[in-house]
């Protein structure tokens, strides 16, 4: 069968959402809901779905199984709930909300109600990224020592203005790191494990009026015993691909964006040529580091089709709402670090 998805939020992510899901065998877009009406007519005219002019009037329409969140980070939950009472699985764009209760609301609406929540966090599903995945299940690092995250990226300042709630703490829930940096920081913990503790600073170095950070730097202690670092950033001009560096003491691997700029291991296999044959070209989309419109949607449909093959019993959820919840309970603990001037333990907030 093919799951019928209808979007909230008719915004930039909407859009690759909807191309996204036409990509997607098993997968078919039924409409879209937003509160600007004139945008909401456009997006539905450009991708050929119904105009539904509430969620409400979506969640009638028996064609709509699954529903993607793409509203403001601080106005994911409400929808999220009123979807998930309405028996449809949801996807929502990162984060998944901006403070733990709120992400915690949603995954317990879902569990009673028997439905799915998957969370956006594509960069996981690159090539690049699965083979570090692998590496690090298959032992080849030897012990992790340190594990690091590089974010530096340009935004104007006419980003900030562009948009009333950009760069508020309401809707955004966090400038740099909760909006930019959060697929770096999932892709950290996902391949180095839990963060135990954390020890960070930040600022607003390279932009007016905002509330949020454009920098943020913190120092990470994991529960396995490394160390790291992330780095965070949207006053960085020209903005740079982001960077994720895996090391231990048998091996060492650097993912910039999709490409593998190195793979070294004590002990090599046959298929370490080929990996870096095969995956140490750069992209061409630019990874959204100075542009947010610059990003492959193809990510997005990996998601999508894991989604759906996850509705049909054939593969495992790659990102749930608990999932995605970790990078967020990260994100928040360096803020308070940084707010309180000490280090901040994970787990116990």
């Amino acid at each position: 069968m093919a799951y019928g998805f209808g979007i909230v939020g008719t915004g930039l992510i909407g859009g690759f959402h909807a191309r996204a899901i036409g990509m997607v065998e098993g997968a078919r877009f039924v409409g879209a809901t937003d509160l600007r009406a004139d945008a909401l007519e456009k997006f539905a005219g450009q991708h050929g779905g119904k105009a539904f002019p509430a969620l409400s009037d979506m969640l009638k329409d028996p064609d709509v199984d699954v529903v993607i969140i793409g509203t403001p980070s601080g106005a994911h939950l409400e929808p999220a709930l009123e979807a998930i009472e309405a028996g449809r699985h949801v996807i929502i764009e990162k984060p998944i909300e901006v403070t733990l209760e709120r992400c915690d609301r949603i995954i317990e609406a879902a569990a009673r109600k028997g439905v799915r929540t998957g969370g956006i966090f594509q960069s996981r599903t690159l090539p690049g990224s699965q083979a570090l995945k692998k590496a690090v299940e298959e032992g080849r690092f030897g012990r992790l020592t340190v594990g690091d995250a590089y974010v530096k990226w340009y935004r104007t300042q006419q980003y900030y203005d562009s948009i009333p709630w950009r760069g508020t703490m309401k809707m955004d829930g966090g400038g740099a790191l909760m909006n930019q940096a959060i697929h770096a920081i999932d892709l950290l913990q996902w391949l180095m494990g839990p963060v135990a503790e954390v020890a960070a600073f930040k600022g607003i170095l390279g932009h007016e009026r905002i509330e949020v950070e454009d920098t943020a730097v913190a120092a990470l202690q994991f529960a396995n015993g490394a160390m790291g670092v992330i780095e965070g950033s949207t006053a960085i001009h020209p903005g740079f691909l982001k960077r994720i560096e895996i090391s231990g003491t048998k091996g060492s691997a650097v993912l910039e964006e999709e490409a593998i700029k190195t793979w070294a291991f004590v002990d090599a296999k046959p298929e370490d040529d080929d990996i870096r044959q095969r995956l140490g070209a750069a992209g061409s989309s630019g990874g959204g580091a100075a542009d947010p419109a610059a990003i492959d949607v193809r990510p997005h449909a990996a998601q999508i089709r894991n989604f759906v093959e996850a509705l049909d019993g054939k593969a495992p959820l790659l990102v749930d709402a608990a999932e995605g919840r970790k990078a967020v309970e990260i994100i928040l603990a360096i803020y308070e670090s940084a707010e309180k001037r000490k280090a901040v333990k994970l787990g116990a907030r």
